[in-house]
């Protein structure tokens, strides 16, 4: 019996609702959080489902390396307070993510 995925791909442009920058399709995976700033949205329960009653704003909170996944954003909703990780995407604004990694290490 196949077990079924739960990943639904979503790549759609949106308007990130924490610094307001338009922002595009991924184009080889699914779009999870904006690359200017890193925020996301409580969104999904599994990737791409958009099932989450929340809707709060996903604050970036650190950073983890993954030996397969490379950098993963770790993120807190502000208004659940849930921890949810992603992984970083290429197009990313790497100053960001090492500002988290250091925020992290102190």
């Amino acid at each position: 019996m196949l077990e079924t995925s739960k990943f639904t791909k979503i790549d759609e442009e949106f308007i990130c609702e924490n610094c307001g920058k338009k922002v595009p399709k991924l184009g080889y995976t699914s779009r999870n959080h904006c690359p200017y700033c890193l925020h996301s949205k409580h969104l999904d329960i599994n990737p791409g489902d958009r099932a989450e009653t929340c809707h709060g704003i996903l604050e970036p909170i650190g950073v983890e390396m993954n030996s397969k996944k490379g950098y993963v954003i770790i993120f807190k909703c502000k208004k659940c307070g849930a921890i949810r990780k992603n992984k970083a995407a290429d197009d990313d604004n790497m100053e960001k993510i090492i500002e988290l990694s250091v925020a992290k290490n102190k």
